[in-house]
């Protein structure tokens, strides 16, 4: 598995696979051709199908310089996510290059080796990294530190840090949100407060939905937030985090600490099954957030390694089949309540695991697997092309 910093990302919205993958390949390929006086763009698939709603187009051209973009939803291609660049001059094609948008603002260049950031961690299943830590009386964040190096701590610290401000940010805004469908901002209305008198429940539910809406629409509005795992699912972690950091006081320093265990849980998930909305349907984005959700917080209260792994394989388990069918391609219906459902989906499954864990049949590593192969069983339609479920139905 690679670094961490290829999971957490932090950048702009709306869409880790539609506008930071897609934004570091045209920066790519025009730093390899510098010469070039124009460029073209050819998106297909959900590229194709829903690069509109989440700005695909708006970030290849704020790159390329006299660029036309075109989107053909008709040819299939070995990735979903899938974009053919060609730089002209003087109307001769010097170089044509072609990327997948792997999700979480990845991206792999068809015909040419990794170039991101080698592999520096030696297991790739949680069976396997239980075994080690058991064995060496370590935490998952220990096994991090020790893989990563002190020096991702700092990372970490810089991505709570635009965590908590997308936090800020969003409980701060009001109005509606860009892109047609007059979809109103509602974090603020959540954090204030609605009734005068709420159990300690409900001021839970309450305030954990009103981060969770918070970071979610700061990234509909093109903000800056961090990928956790990706842009559509940036408000499950900070909302569950933000929310614990206040109630419980834990640290700055215990908070890098659960998002070291957070990451480590998503990277497992990045490498044994997908991340991506378009190749495995939204149980890949806010599945995988609710699973780092739970890790952390689990972390945060001193569970054991075996109930850590508990809280996440039920936060997956029971996100199986969810369908990615953002209406009109914009990240918003269903995406933000979704965000929030799987905040407090999280709170909840680690609840669950403090007190069953030792009955658990499921391992993370078996449901992870599952999650793949039941991303891949899903139709085309349900994966990210605004083609199936609410997308299709909805009429504004």
């Amino acid at each position: 598995m690679k670094s961490l910093k290829e999971l957490y990302r932090i950048g702009k919205g709306p869409s880790s696979s539609h506008t930071i993958g897609p934004e570091r390949a045209c920066r790519l390929f025009l730093k390899e051709n510098p010469e070039a006086d124009h460029f073209v763009v050819t998106l297909y698939g959900s590229l194709a199908k829903t690069g509109e709603g989440h700005g695909t187009g708006r970030v290849i051209k704020s790159v390329l310089p006299s660029v036309r973009v075109f989107c053909d939803t008709q040819t299939q291609t070995p990735h979903p996510n899938t974009m053919d660049l060609i730089a002209y001059q003087n109307n001769r094609a010097l170089a044509q290059m072609r990327i997948y948008s792997v999700g979480g603002g990845a991206i792999k260049i068809e015909n040419r080796e990794e170039t991101e950031e080698a592999e520096i961690y030696p297991h790739n299943l949680l069976a396997e990294i239980r075994t080690y830590c058991k064995e060496r009386n370590m935490r998952l964040y220990d096994y991090v530190f020790a893989c990563e190096g002190e020096s991702i701590k700092a990372y970490l610290a810089e991505v709570w840090s635009a965590m908590k401000q997308a936090v800020k940010r969003g409980v701060a805004q009001s109005g509606v949100l860009p892109g047609g469908l007059e979809v109103e901002r509602r974090a603020k209305i959540l954090y204030d407060g609605i009734a005068p008198e709420e159990s300690a429940e409900t001021r839970e539910n309450r305030l954990v939905c009103a981060y969770a809406f918070a970071v979610s629409e700061e990234n509909a509005a093109g903000g800056t937030i961090v990928t956790a795992p990706t842009c559509g699912a940036c408000g499950v972690v900070p909302a569950v985090l933000q929310y614990a950091q206040e109630r419980w006081g834990y640290t700055d320093e215990e908070i890098v600490n659960a998002l070291a265990t957070a990451g480590l849980i998503g990277n497992l998930i990045k490498t044994n099954a997908s991340i991506s909305g378009a190749e495995c349907g939204c149980q890949a984005e806010i599945g995988s957030a609710c699973c780092m959700a739970t890790a952390a917080l689990s972390e945060l209260r001193g569970l054991s390694l075996g109930q850590i792994e508990y809280a996440a394989e039920v936060a997956m388990e029971h996100h199986l089949g969810l369908t990615c069918d953002p209406i009109c391609g914009l990240v918003q219906i269903p995406c933000i309540e979704r965000n929030a459902v799987a905040a407090m989906r999280a709170i909840n499954a680690s609840s669950l695991a403090y007190f069953l864990s030792d009955s658990r049949k499921i391992s993370f590593d078996l449901v992870v697997q599952t999650m793949y192969e039941t991303g891949k069983d899903l139709k085309r339609s349900y994966r990210e092309t605004a083609e199936g479920g609410l997308a299709k139905l909805y009429k504004k």
